[in-house]
């Protein structure tokens, strides 16, 4: 089968997943689950699904292969991840969401919980071996959905109440904010929060058709709509997700997105964290907030497994990553009571956080990001990078420093290096370029820091041009020429 895990659950191409692959990973989910006692028969497992037009299909293969191997699956409808896993965690039982998140429509994948949060690296593992066993399974004759247990209800009423704890009522009141609801999962919920702390609510550009969304790397065409949305009905912020609702978009009022781990970090001193956990590729300047940093590899099972093992030593644990997926790791005290842990990407904390902070200090969202004084930042991604081509490119750049230094010439001089995940290189000017294959689809992305916004921009541009070009650098560099 030609899945994978990547950073965030499994992924495949929408038209194998619609297939007999999702029943074969279901059923190993369920096998797992069972061998090792963290379900016994008959016991529920809940599945959600994003507006992708191959997940319903996905859904029924997942629902069929639970109940075929003994659990209850209870369909929890379109809902955002972080509502699933909520509902997961409070009821104690395990769950799967269908999405491929912000990758293109012709992709997919599902995400699994435990009843106790995300599965890791080793649980992922265990799930592919039981796969390759059961890789001889034949999809059985599809049940009757009229019989399945519903959860939808349930679970969205729930997370909708731990939000509804965050802040003081009309906490957002005399703010106008734009909801880009496109095709995300999470875009009716986002109006319905809104109005219930007192903002304004204008639902801007929503679509039957899924488009993907990154939150990381925010595409030129919607910072376009953006802005002019923001101009034309004189808005404070934007707000929108990703397809799933675990990654947060976020723009000021001249509809400018801000950076996602901008947000989080914003988030964690809303809650007031003694640690943050945050991969390799957020912001460089964290560190000089004053609180604990630790730095993973991209994904949410790194970030997570770190926060458990922060939690040994501090209170009051936030995680997020740069695409802004904010995860709880403790408890904290909010308006109306104690927040519980949410240990997976949540879009609505961060969003609430921010418009939250912005309107307490009278602040536009553009000034409460460069009050924080970090380093000007920017990313962007190589769509149809292959992953052979990605493979290649990071081999021939630690194969020799003398590669990689003259690869970056343009950029400047090497002055540091760190490859916890990908190629992340400080050069001798302040600049930083980090290189990283995507982990989820065949993609390049560039992430880049500098001195001033124009300066990142430029770095950026050249990032990506030495990315494009890769191919033919390779060969002149080769031959001692020098870069191309």
């Amino acid at each position: 089968m030609s899945l994978k895990f990547g950073t965030s659950g499994l992924r495949g191409l929408s038209v194998d997943l619609k297939g007999k692959p999702s029943f074969v990973y279901s059923a190993a989910f369920a096998t797992f689950l069972l061998r090792n006692r963290i379900a016994k028969p008959g016991d529920r497992v809940l599945v959600g699904y994003d507006f992708r037009d191959s997940s319903p299909a996905i859904a029924a293969n997942v629902k069929l292969a639970l109940g075929a191997h003994g659990l209850q699956p209870v369909d929890c409808g379109n809902l955002p991840t972080p509502a699933l896993a909520f509902y997961g965690i409070r009821t104690g039982a395990a769950s799967m969401m269908i999405t491929g998140s912000h990758i293109p429509s012709d992709r997919n994948g599902i995400k699994f919980y435990l009843p106790d949060g995300e599965i890791d690296k080793n649980h992922e593992q265990g799930i592919s071996a039981i796969a390759q066993e059961l890789v001889g399974l034949e999809l059985p004759v599809a049940t009757d959905p009229a019989k399945e247990a519903d959860g939808a209800a349930d679970a969205v009423s729930l997370f909708m109440d731990r939000n509804k704890t965050l802040l003081p009522k009309n906490a957002l009141s005399g703010m106008r904010v734009g909801v880009y609801q496109h095709s995300t999962v999470a875009r009716d919920l986002l109006n319905e929060i809104l109005n219930y702390y007192g903002a304004e609510v204008f639902g801007l550009g929503r679509s039957e058709v899924f488009i993907p969304v990154d939150t990381e790397a925010v595409s030129v065409q919607t910072i376009a709509a953006l802005q002019q949305w923001a101009a034309e009905f004189r808005l404070d912020a934007i707000v929108s997700t990703d397809g799933d609702g675990d990654r947060p978009l976020i723009a000021d009022e001249t509809g400018t997105p801000i950076n996602g781990d901008v947000c989080g970090l914003i988030a964690a001193r809303f809650l007031g964290a003694d640690a943050i956990v945050t991969p390799v590729t957020s912001n460089s300047g964290i560190e000089a907030l004053g609180r604990h940093v630790v730095r993973t590899k991209v994904g949410s099972p790194f970030v997570v497994a770190a926060m458990q093992e922060a939690l040994k030593t501090y209170q009051g644990v936030v995680g997020f990553e740069a695409n802004g997926g904010t995860l709880t790791g403790s408890s904290f005290p909010v308006a109306s009571g104690l927040l519980e842990p949410l240990p997976t990407r949540d879009s609505f904390l961060p969003i609430l956080a921010v418009l939250a902070t912005a309107a307490a200090t009278g602040q536009a969202l553009s000034t409460l990001k460069l009050d924080l004084g970090l380093p000007f930042t920017a990313a962007d991604r190589l769509e149809n990078f292959a992953t052979e081509r990605s493979a290649a490119l990071m081999a021939w750049l630690r194969a020799d420093d003398t590669n990689l230094e003259r690869f970056t010439a343009p950029l400047g001089q090497v002055s540091g290096i760190s490859e916890l995940d990908g190629l992340r290189v400080t050069l001798s000017n302040g600049r930083i370029v980090h290189f990283r294959p995507s982990g989820n689809a065949p993609e390049m992305r560039c992430y880049v820091e500098a001195g001033s916004l124009e300066e990142t921009a430029q770095v950026l541009d050249t990032g990506m041009g030495l990315l494009r070009d890769f191919d033919t650098a390779r060969s002149v560099l080769n031959m001692g020429i020098g870069p191309a």
